[in-house]
């Protein structure tokens, strides 16, 4: 896995919702984080990711373990605007803090999206304590994959397993599975 920090990757976003102030993953250093990457018109997300993001921002101590949403829009832009974000937060009773990705100016796929070497949404990354990305995963990862991941990370074991990636054969599709760019 690669060694960035994040300081190398910090979030690009045009806004934070949910959340009093924006995020910073530089000053989260001592937690380990999860960053959640979602559409909102992804069948994968919402069916999957999105569930479980959810239920890893319940179940850790906010102390020990942020969860961050980011709504990284690659497709559909004159749909997925912020207003219909705030109404699927709201619709899907969404709690953990929210950034929307920074639209890029050359091409669809936004900024953080670009910079984290995303395949698509949704996608997981986990950051050690440190502030080093641990794991850079498209796709569905089951729920014990991923404590066990964070579990592992909350222990000081930097050495958490990358999955298989997901197949993304199937450019600029949409599924159960996820959407790829």
């Amino acid at each position: 896995m690669n060694d960035k920090t994040v300081n190398d990757l910090e979030l690009e976003v045009s806004d934070w919702l949910n959340t009093k102030t924006p995020l910073s993953l530089s000053e989260l250093k001592g937690k380990v984080v999860v960053i959640h990457f979602f559409q909102m018109l992804c069948p994968g997300c919402v069916i999957h990711g999105l569930p479980q993001t959810t239920s890893i921002y319940r179940l850790y101590d906010k102390k020990l373990v942020q969860v961050i949403g980011v709504h990284s829009v690659f497709e559909h832009h004159d749909v997925m605007t912020k207003e219909a974000l705030m109404a699927f937060i709201q619709e899907y009773n969404l709690q953990f803090p929210i950034a929307i990705d920074m639209p890029s100016e050359n091409d669809d796929v936004p900024k953080t999206m670009k910079k984290f070497k995303l395949q698509g949404t949704p996608s997981l990354i986990l950051i050690d304590q440190q502030g080093r990305k641990r794991l850079n995963y498209f796709g569905r990862l089951s729920d014990m994959e991923v404590g066990n991941a964070i579990g592992r990370l909350l222990n000081g074991n930097t050495a958490v397993n990358q999955a298989p990636k997901a197949d993304a054969n199937n450019e600029n599709q949409c599924d159960d599975k996820g959407c790829t760019i």
